[in-house]
């Protein structure tokens, strides 16, 4: 007699009048010690353990995007043309990285991570494979982490909690990273030309060429078939560097 025919009902008592069979107890299985106390059997425990893994992850498959590594699936270069053009428009930002201010630390770590950005842009583009799906994490991340570097040189006071999180999330989700250090850049940008006013062009210049390359940066997810849209976001996206740098100055 094993495990299983204890559960299973016997068919030799159906039909007898007054005997009411179950196909498993109400009750989970436990045992008498020697001091009286009762106790849980192995399978119980066991059944408990496996039902909070499950709903570990559940939780863990169900976070917010937020908390996931990005999708490096970028529909890439259509044609030799495409890729010589977005090679050549990363140029720039090597070129900006190399004219930026370097009059202290933090404004000579801003000005090699702009050249870094060139670099892996330049990488990815001229890339091919299964090397591609990285390069192109690699891109994005050091995006994120100039505009980490860029943020610091803005700003010594930067809150220590914020840039920890930011160096915790920026390789799981760049984008975030990017968007959050851009948008206090933003308001540094637009005090600083309200105050001051030899910035207010370089801050309209700014302004024009952030909302170009934002309608780019769409277009281009949007129209994957449509031909160097990307090679466009990266001189819109140059033009708005170039004016961060006067408030480095």
């Amino acid at each position: 007699m094993n495990p299983e025919s204890g559960s299973k009902p016997s068919k030799a008592l159906n039909g007898v009048h007054g005997v009411h069979l179950v196909s498993h107890l109400p009750f989970s299985f436990q045992e008498i010690n020697q001091n009286g106390d009762f106790s849980e059997s192995t399978s119980g425990a066991s059944g408990i353990g496996s039902n909070r893994r499950l709903i570990v992850q559940k939780v863990w498959h169900q976070r917010p995007d937020c908390l996931r590594p990005i999708r490096c699936c970028h529909n890439g270069d259509k044609s030799i043309a495409e890729t010589i053009a977005n090679v050549l428009t990363s140029l720039p930002f090597i070129a900006l990285g190399l004219q930026a201010p370097r009059k202290n630390v933090n404004c000579r770590i801003y000005a090699n991570s702009l050249i870094g950005v060139g670099v892996a842009s330049s990488f990815y583009h001229a890339s091919r494979g299964r090397l591609r799906k990285y390069l192109r994490w690699a891109d994005y991340t050091m995006i994120a982490t100039a505009t980490v570097c860029l943020s610091r040189a803005l700003r010594n006071e930067n809150p220590k909690l914020l840039m920890a999180a930011s160096a915790f999330v920026l390789p799981i989700q760049p984008l975030m990273v990017s968007a959050v250090h851009t948008g206090m850049m933003e308001v540094v940008f637009a005090k600083r030309a309200f105050e001051d006013p030899d910035l207010r062009m370089a801050h309209n210049v700014h302004k024009m060429s952030s909302l170009l390359g934002g309608a780019l940066f769409i277009a281009d997810d949007l129209l994957p078939q449509t031909p160097f849209l990307h090679a466009g976001w990266h001189l819109a996206a140059a033009l708005g560097v170039g004016t961060c740098n006067k408030l480095l100055h």
